[in-house]
């Protein structure tokens, strides 16, 4: 801040901050760099320390994971519920629908589409807990597990930072969107910005690596649906032709900004996602769908604890480190952007209502799209009716969505319809992505302004970048590798964010909200008071 003539403070201007921009910059171009320039080298090394990590550090994924959703739940139920993330008078900026549609869309993008439909086959063939493959058993627990990946957990690493990012911005009014300022409170107050571009610079390493795995994910996807809808030859080319595209299209979304071009963007993507669900489930097996999300949501029940820290030590069967480490990386991964996105939508709304409705919103998604596609696919394989686990062993995961998806009536209608949905999926987490990659990296940002329109664009055509490198590497594992390596690190920004909105709730409001007994007393006219004591 600084002051003008009469006394009073006055913002200071936007600009570049180098000190985080320059370092992040130089990591995210030189991993692009060693992806183009050394593919199979480059591949190599990053599913070498995927391993380490996963081997090593399962334990604490795991018990991080439990305790994200412990806490998230003890944030939206205990004494500080009913905080409001802004000052008297704040009414909420976006309506209901279109704050769940940004955050649904922004939170899990293409991966939804690329997974919905092969996950529950995976486990079907690779059960867990040495179910038998192929059995009646490997099928329910095939459908039911991708609920618990995609479910409660992901959604409460969202919510974590959110509600510190939210509180920061509209209760402290901090000049920045940033995470090392959401990290503040529980920070020494001596000294205590030195660590902030290194806080930041982490921030950014881990929200590429995430980016990076949906891009290795999505590309291959649309463009196994582009080469099936329009006859062409599904490859390298065509890929890159279609991530151009693709680039083209979120860069103009985040040129436009947050409430013209990302609002818009999620808005269209709900309804689209709705239809595809619902038509779905009409004309597939609808009764076999239903029953087994009824059947799915009691092995759920019954076996959450077993799931959340099963790793199996003794057996060593890949299934904890191919599945769910990964998933709780990939979630970790992103919780930083999201919560600094769905922090900066989220003002006027309560602790309570924001924690209950980015878990509550998104998790009913997910599982709703997981439950419907999931069923479908294990439909059609436990039937004989499209042979997907052959397919996919053939010809890879895209080719086996795409003949997933022509066995729908209108089969070229819903190719099309589906392309479009993951062109859009992407494109509402990737300009999310370049938005926040471009508030971090901008100093005296004050929380309703938006970042400069050249820095969004930098960002956004440096996942393209990366996204390049990624499919000139090829394979599942080394996209995965890339969120799983950057995840470690922000573990500890997670707990740091967590302490630090708990200092700050107890300072600002503790001695309110420790009232230790309400009590009613009924006089003798039959009227009664509260009594506070």
């Amino acid at each position: 801040m600084s002051k003008s003539t009469d006394g009073e403070e006055t913002k200071q201007v936007p600009s570049l901050d180098a000190a985080i921009f320059i370092p992040s910059g130089f990591v995210v171009l030189l991993v692009g760099v060693s992806l183009v320039v050394f593919p199979e080298q480059a591949g190599e090394i990053a599913s070498n320390w995927m391993n380490v990590v996963t081997s090593n550090f399962g334990w604490l994924f795991s018990l991080v994971a439990f305790l994200t959703l412990i806490f998230c739940f003890w944030l939206a139920l205990g004494r500080f519920r009913q905080v409001k993330l802004g000052q008297p008078g704040d009414k909420p900026e976006f309506s209901e629908l279109s704050w769940a549609a940004m955050m649904f869309s922004a939170g899990i993008g293409i991966g939804l589409v690329s997974w919905a439909f092969i996950e529950p086959l995976a486990y079907f063939s690779g059960p867990p807990f040495g179910i038998a493959a192929g059995t009646i058993e490997a099928a329910e627990w095939a459908h039911m597990y991708t609920m618990f990946h995609w479910g409660l957990v992901p959604w409460a690493f969202y919510a974590l930072p959110t509600i510190p990012i939210a509180y920061m911005l509209y209760v402290k009014r901090s000049p920045f969107l940033r995470i090392s300022n959401g990290v503040n409170g529980a920070l020494p107050k001596t000294h205590h910005k030195k660590w902030y571009p290194v806080i930041d610079t982490l921030v950014i390493i881990g929200i590429v690596g995430g980016a990076g795995t949906s891009l290795g994910l999505g590309v291959p996807l649309v463009s196994a649906f582009f080469g099936e809808l329009f006859g062409l030859k599904d490859g390298l080319s065509l890929q890159i032709l279609v991530l151009a595209f693709w680039t083209l299209i979120f860069a103009t979304s985040v040129y436009r900004g947050l409430s013209s071009g990302i609002r818009f963007l999620a808005n269209i993507n709900i309804y689209l996602a709705f239809t595809v669900l619902v038509f779905i489930l009409l004309v597939g097996p609808t009764v076999f769908i239903l029953t087994m999300t009824a059947n799915s949501f009691g092995l759920l029940l019954d076996n959450f604890f077993r799931m959340s820290f099963w790793l199996d030590p003794i057996n060593q069967s890949s299934f904890p480190r191919d599945w769910t480490l990964f998933y709780w990386a990939w979630w970790i991964a992103y919780a930083p952007l999201m919560g600094l996105f769905f922090g900066r939508i989220s003002r006027g709304r309560t602790i309570k209502q924001t924690v209950l409705g980015v878990i509550g919103w998104g998790s009913t998604g997910c599982i709703t799209f997981m439950a419907i596609c999931g069923g479908y696919a294990l439909h059609l394989e436990v039937n004989g009716i499209l042979p997907i686990n052959d397919i996919i062993e053939e010809s890879g995961n895209p080719a086996a969505i795409v003949a997933i998806v022509s066995t729908l009536p209108g089969s070229t209608l819903a190719i099309g319809v589906f392309t479009l949905l993951s062109f859009i999926f992407l494109a509402t987490t990737l300009d999310s992505v370049a938005y926040v990659l471009a508030s971090i990296s901008t100093k005296n940002l004050h929380g309703n302004q938006e970042p400069k329109r050249i820095y969004r664009l930098i960002w956004a055509f440096s996942l393209a970048f990366i996204a390049v490198g990624l499919l000139l590497v090829g394979g599942l594992k080394t996209v995965q590798s890339s969120s799983v390596i950057t995840s470690l690190p922000l573990i500890p920004v997670l707990f740091l964010l967590a302490v630090s909105i708990f200092k700050w709730l107890k300072n600002d409001f503790g001695s309110i909200l420790d009232r230790p007994t309400l009590s009613l007393r009924i006089h003798e006219d039959g009227n009664s008071e509260i009594i506070k004591e």
